[in-house]
């Protein structure tokens, strides 16, 4: 939720005419929808030819009215307040995190009980002086587990309820919306219809909405495999759908649908399925029953997560949820999607990337641009397949790549672009088989600009100079360790020492790091984990 109050259409127009007590500053028009290939429209100047000498009034002439305003006024405040709130509680915790603190919470309430069990019994019966002292032990570990797991999960649970006072104010947020425009549009006399009359209206065009092809198609049943309903205005889909059993195909891009049937489950021939340009906010949890599902093009739609069901769909290597407004990948993901090849996530709202899609070791193209990433997951080193990788327009939120970054050593093309990244990791000067490399628009100092202007294979040997200059740091210092322990004997061992000998083991040899990959001995795993 944007936490600046004059975002949303209506407050623009009605906040100069409040009173002073409820003004906010100056409102700016929402940019939130934008051609992403053409530059954002320009502000609107209040003296185009089309605004001159139209007043605000006449504009939106309900404003004239004392009463309206008034209780306009109630609905702004409402508004103003549950942002407020929004702001003050902070970022919200990333999807992957709160997974985690709910799986934690229920692995400590299921441990406790058997954990007290175990004290219990392992305790001698009372009857005798040494009994009585047993017991008084055993009381006290019981209170200190209880602590120890109290003390835990207050923090767990802390988390937890951000997350949970986040969404409920967020859904405040968005009824106080709604109610401003309501008030106003019924004062107009554009009330929309009641839920009654809405319903009553989708009964009697049902028939309507279930197009003659559809129902052509279903009395054909089982005999087909392949059905192509891309742009046919589709704004439903029946449940019958699900006894075509025998799909292999499906296409149902362009059309009207909010929803799909928990039925579109059943199909588990299915291999392709494409929804692109649709208006669906969600998809049915009976998606990962589709088990042979090879590509799912979800996108150009209104998602704002994927079920966790879907990562149920081992098969699938193509999976492009594109143009939506995707908040998180679900956090298993990776885990499950060992034979995926392409992921497209890009122009949605993800803050991060599961650190399970490492796992995704099958993957050739990660394309996440025009998102909000505040970085990657170190994990990320483990795609050693990944050839094409898109992270640009992430502005200002991505300004750092992890050090395991280097390990990928199949990347072929890298797009970085509208970022602020100040400096490639050392280990960047490893990918030796980048060819096609998009730094444009970043405030780097390492490499260089004259560095970068000379091409991918500048940046390349600059970084592996780089590299080549911290392992023979690396391998000085722990000459000097060694050298150390000689003189100072094994019971003198110097801070430097300790410290020093780990990274030796990280550090490997220099040729060994830096020789052509197919003359390279086996490498070290320490440092793959690391580095």
């Amino acid at each position: 939720m944007d936490p600046n109050p004059t975002s949303h259409p209506i407050l623009s127009y009605v906040l100069p005419r409040l009173p002073p007590a409820l003004s906010f500053k100056r409102p700016q028009k929402a940019t939130s929808e934008f051609d992403v290939e053409q530059p954002p429209p320009p502000p609107e100047d209040p003296t185009s030819d089309d605004l001159k000498g139209l007043d605000l009034e006449e504009r939106m002439p309900g404003l004239k009215d004392p009463v309206l305003l008034a209780a306009m006024s109630k609905a702004v405040a409402d508004v103003a307040q549950n942002r407020s709130v929004l702001g003050g509680l902070g970022p919200r915790p990333d999807h992957e995190a709160i997974d985690k603190a709910r799986a934690r919470v229920a692995e400590i309430d299921a441990c406790l009980s058997p954990q007290l069990e175990d004290i219990v019994l392992s305790s001698p019966q009372a009857g005798d002086a040494d009994g009585q002292q047993s017991q008084n032990e055993q009381a006290q570990k019981e209170k200190e587990r209880k602590e120890a797991a109290e003390k835990e999960l207050l923090g767990l649970r802390a988390l937890i309820q951000l997350d949970e006072m986040h969404e409920a104010y967020e859904v405040l947020l968005k009824d106080a919306e709604e109610r401003l425009d309501k008030i106003y549009y019924t004062a107009m006399g554009h009330a929309e219809p009641s839920e009654k009359e809405s319903n009553e209206a989708d009964a009697e065009h049902e028939e309507e909405e279930v197009n003659e092809e559809v129902i052509g198609l279903l009395e054909k049943g089982k005999m087909l495999d392949r059905v192509d309903l891309s742009d046919r205005g589709l704004k439903r889909l029946p449940d019958a759908f699900g006894k075509l059993s025998g799909l292999v195909y499906l296409n149902l891009s362009g059309n009207q649908l909010e929803t799909l049937p928990d039925a579109i489950g059943t199909l588990d021939s299915l291999e392709e399925l494409r929804l692109a340009n649709n208006i669906l906010t969600s998809l049915p949890d009976s998606i990962g029953l589709m088990m042979n599902l090879r590509i799912l093009d979800v996108s150009g739609n209104k998602l704002k997560s994927l079920p966790d069901s879907i990562c149920h769909c081992r098969s699938l290597v193509d999976l492009d949820a594109s143009y939506n407004q995707l908040a998180y990948l679900p956090t298993n993901i990776g885990f499950e999607f060992v034979n995926l090849q392409k992921l497209r996530v890009h122009l949605n709202k993800l803050r991060s990337l599961p650190t399970s899609v490492g796992e995704m070791t099958s993957l050739r193209l990660l394309d996440a641009h025009f998102n909000e990433l505040h970085g990657l997951p170190s994990s990320i080193g483990k795609l050693q397949n990944l050839e094409a990788l898109n992270l640009s327009s992430n502005f200002s939120d991505l300004q750092e790549l992890p050090i395991t970054f280097g390990d990928l050593i199949n990347l072929k093309e890298l797009d970085l672009s509208n970022n602020q990244i100040h400096s490639l990791p050392d280990t960047f000067g490893r990918l030796e088989n980048l060819e096609k490399l998009n730094l444009d628009q970043n405030p780097l100092s390492e490499p260089p600009a004259d560095i970068i202007k000379q091409g991918v294979g500048s940046v390349k040997e600059y970084m592996s100079r780089r590299w080549l200059q911290f392992l023979i740091e690396e391998e000085e210092r722990e000459k000097m360790a060694e050298e150390a322990t000689a003189q100072q004997g094994p019971q003198q061992l110097s801070w430097m020492t300790r410290s020093v000998s780990s990274v030796g083991k990280l550090a490997g040899t220099v040729a060994e790091y830096l020789s052509p990959r197919a003359n390279r001995p086996n490498r070290d795993s320490f440092l793959d984990q690391q580095f």
